[in-house]
Formats: structure tokens, C-alpha cells, sequence
């Protein structure tokens, strides 16, 4: 649906005008000008089925020599997208931040993941992050206390851009005195490969020696650096690789990798992206077989060379998110948030390739919910700092809405979770606070509550209840 007439653009030149204010770079900028004249047409970026081919045939880390060699990691940094402040879960800081296992953090698990691969390949490994402007100081923080991290000749971190928040009716930047914070936001994950750019970290890198990059999110505590990884993704002699898993029934509503029929190119897919009669197709787990874990491996010698050919452009397929201005008062305007996602530029890069690895490197937290059950004694914290399952299949966690943010669940969880070995499946739907020592078994069920209940110490929930 047409929202502006592009040929005016009043709105677009107010917003970028609201950029180079606040000394957003030039490429930031150029991008974003070409995602709005996009978005003011109402482009969709629909990919029809009959235009695919689903993927079939992907080398496989099982596949691989888990003893390869280090050379290849050698040259390779690790980046983390790490940007998100964690508001689906009521937080305003660094979601990278929240306590995972035995206290140690996101960003600390990752710290002890580096330090490992360190250690077992001679690999210099160096650990950046890509924060936002919200996120920056306090992760820093973190960094500091670690002194041994720091490799010559390459900075922690670099920051994404922001946009204005636009809008819903007009398209231009929203005002909102009351806090002027929230009338920016970040560009999405996508903006990786313009901000590697601008902010000077792609050379710095390349100066310093390195090739590659593995890039994945920051609450993602399964994408460890791998040496086999690395060593396949050298040899392949692709600009940009793929990790994916394979999809299962729960996975019908999220993104598949497929094949361009045009021209054989890999391109994700993902809902917003899929007409209405395709809908039985795109949910089809035994033809579309792969999904994004959106960790990336990045050559950036030839990353360097695209960004450069089209001036730092790379013209991702935009998404749509739509929201209020303050997220914690619905009766705020409704704004648009511009945003790409990073793996989209599988389309981008011509020869890029993906591999298929399993769940184990793919342990993203979303909710609370997925807390809980890293949390849990379903899975053990490895001498490498990975989280690995000690039970097949994992129980399913379903909190109610008196768990929603971390704060709250944090309150309601006083001694831990619980155990989950024994669980097929934990739902909860009133306000129980668990004890120390509960066990749950099978599939457990708490109900709703007129008010407040406590789990006793030392109970079991089951299929009944609280026993």
C-alpha cells in the first residue's frame, strides 16, 4: 500500500536531515534513504514459491575433520552482534548482560569461549562487539575487567548507526520531548556490513592481519568458534557462509534458506516475504529443510570489495516493524522502524554458501522461557563454557504472563530453577513462586491462581500439580 508520495519526499529529507545532525555516517545514511523511498512505495519483497527451489544438498560440520587445523581460525575474529537491549523481556540494558549459568553473563560466556579456542589453537581470536549506542558503555565495562583480551591493532568494539523512528502515517521522524532516546532506534542486524565499513573496523581488521570473521548473536551461547568451521569455510572460497539447522514442526512459522530459480542463488525467505497461497509451502519442513541460526562466516577481503563497488550499499530486502515511540505506553504514536536482517545478504553475495550444523550451536534466548530451561539441570556448563543438553528431547517451557519480564521471573525463581531432567514439559499458568529443590516430572502443569502460591522446597510438580 502506498503511504507517500516518493516523488516529495518532505519526510524522507526531514529524516535524514535528523541524521547527519546527529553525525550518522554517510553510507548509515544512504542506506537508510534507499530502505525509505522502498517503504513509501510499499514494496513487499514477496518471493513467490513457483520462483524457488528448496535446498537440498549442504556439507555438515558432522562431516568435518573435528581436528582441523587452526590456520584458518587464525586469521578469523569473532563478532557479536550485540546491540539488543533485551525489551522483550522488560530490560534497558544490554541483554548480553542477563546472568545465563553460575552467574556468568551472555558476554562472559563468551569471554570463556574465546579464551578456550585461544588456548587449543594458538589463535589470536580476537573478540568485537557491535553495539549499539545504548549498549556500549556497559558492555565495555565488562571487557575491562578482562585484560588479557585485547589484540593489537584492533579496538572491542564498533558502534551500529540509528535511524529516526518515522511515523506510521506520514513517514517522518517522530517527535517525542518528553524523551528524546526514543525517537531513535537501531537499523537492524543487517546494518553489520555498513557499519563495519563507516566505523573504519573492516580495515582495521584486514590491517591486523585478519581474513575472516564469524559473526552470530550475542544470546546465541552455542556459536563457539570452531576451527572446523573455519578451515571447510577457507577452503570453500565463498564470500559469506551460512550456518542453518534443520527444521522441525516447531520451526514451520520462522524463515527458510532456499534456491533462486533465475539464477541459482541462495536467499532466505521468511514470512513477511511469502503470498498467502504459498502459506502451505513456506510451512513445509520436509521441502524447505533449513533455517538461519544467523551466525554468519565473513571474508572480508571480498565483503570489502562489494561494500566498495556499490559505495557501502548493499540493498537488503527492508522489514517493516511497526510499533509505538515508547514501548511501555501503548497509547504512544504508532512509529515504523526500518530494519534488515544481516543474513538476507546470502542473495547479495554472489557464490555464497551455507552448512548445516546442529542444534547444539544454535541456543538462542528469546524469552524467559528459554532461560529457565538453560538454566535448568537439562543442560551442563562445559569445561569450553558451552552449554550442552544432558537429556534428548528437551522439555518444553511455557511461563505465564507473570513471568514475562526479568525482573519478574527473577523474583519467582529465588533459589534457581528447578530440575527439568525428568520433565517432558513444564506449563505455568498462575503466579507460583518455586521453592528450592522442586523436581519436575513429566508433563508438569500449575494452574491458574486467584493470587500468589508458593511451590514448597523439596516438591514435585507433575501432571497434578504441586505434590
Amino acid at each position: 500500500m502506498r503511504l507517500v508520495n516518493p516523488s516529495t519526499p518532505a519526510s524522507l529529507e526531514a529524516a535524514t536531515a535528523k541524521m547527519r545532525a546527529a553525525r550518522v555516517s554517510d553510507v548509515a545514511v544512504e542506506v537508510f534513504r534507499q530502505a525509505w523511498t522502498e517503504l513509501a512505495r510499499g514494496d513487499t519483497g514477496t518471493l513467490a514459491e513457483t520462483q524457488l527451489e528448496p535446498v537440498t544438498d549442504l556439507d555438515s560440520l558432522q562431516d568435518l575433520d573435528p581436528d582441523a587445523e587452526a590456520r584458518a581460525l587464525g586469521r578469523t575474529a569473532v563478532v557479536k552482534l550485540n546491540g539488543g537491549l533485551g525489551t522483550s523481556m522488560g530490560m534497558d540494558r544490554a541483554k548480553s548482560l542477563v546472568p545465563v549459568r553460575e552467574g556468568r553473563s551472555f558476554l562472559e560466556l563468551t569471554i570463556d569461549q574465546v579464551r578456550h579456542a585461544r588456548e587449543r589453537s594458538g589463535a589470536r581470536l580476537p573478540l568485537v562487539l557491535m553495539n549499539s549506542f545504548r549498549t556500549r558503555e556497559d558492555s565495555l565495562a565488562v571487557l575491562a575487567e578482562h585484560p588479557d583480551l585485547p589484540v593489537d591493532g584492533v579496538d572491542a568494539d564498533f558502534l551500529q548507526s540509528q535511524e529516526p523512528k518515522l511515523l506510521a502515517g506520514t513517514l517522518a521522524p517522530v517527535q517525542w520531548p518528553a524523551d528524546p532516546d526514543l525517537e531513535w532506534c537501531p537499523p537492524g542486524h543487517g546494518d553489520l556490513y555498513p557499519a563495519l565499513l563507516a566505523s573504519g573496523m573492516l580495515e582495521q581488521l584486514r590491517a591486523a592481519g585478519f581474513r575472516y570473521a564469524m559473526v552470530s548473536n550475542s544470546d546465541n551461547v552455542g556459536a563457539a568458534p570452531s576451527a572446523a568451521i573455519a578451515d571447510w569455510f577457507a577452503r570453500s572460497g565463498a564470500p559469506l557462509a551460512m550456518e542453518v539447522c534443520r527444521r522441525t514442526a516447531a520451526d514451520r512459522k520462522g524463515g527458510h534458506l532456499a534456491v533462486r530459480r533465475s539464477d541459482g542463488q541462495l536467499v532466505l525467505r521468511e514470512k513477511a516475504q511469502t503470498a498467502p497461497e504459498d502459506a502451505d509451502a513456506f510451512a513445509d519442513v520436509d521441502r524447505h529443510r533449513f533455517f538461519n541460526t544467523n551466525t554468519l562466516w565473513l571474508d572480508l577481503d571480498q565483503v570489502a570489495s562489494v561494500l566498495k563497488e556499490r559505495g557501502g550499499v548493499l540493498g537488503l530486502p527492508l522489514i517493516r516493524n511497526e510499533k509505538t515511540v515508547d514501548p511501555t505506553d501503548p497509547t504512544s504514536p504508532r512509529v515504523v522502524q526500518v530494519e534488515t536482517a544481516m543474513g538476507s545478504a546470502i542473495e547479495v553475495f554472489e557464490g555464497a554458501t551455507a552448512i548445516e550444523v546442529p542444534r547444539t550451536r544454535f541456543r538462542p534466548v528469546k524469552t524467559t522461557d528459554d532461560l529457565l530451561l538453560l538454566r535448568s539441570d537439562a543442560f551442563e556448563l562445559t569445561d569450553d563454557a558451552r552449554l550442552e543438553p544432558v537429556v534428548d528431547p528437551l522439555p518444553l517451557v511455557t511461563l505465564g504472563e507473570h513471568y514475562r519480564t526479568l525482573a519478574a521471573f527473577e523474583c519467582r525463581f529465588p533459589h534457581g530453577a528447578p530440575s527439568l531432567r525428568e520433565a517432558s514439559s513444564l506449563t505455568v499458568e498462575g503466579d507460583w513462586t518455586f521453592g528450592a529443590g522442586v523436581r519436575v516430572v513429566g508433563d508438569a502443569l500449575l494452574g491458574a491462581t486467584p493470587g500468589a502460591r508458593p511451590v514448597p522446597d523439596d516438591a514435585t510438580v507433575g501432571p497434578d500439580g504441586v505434590a
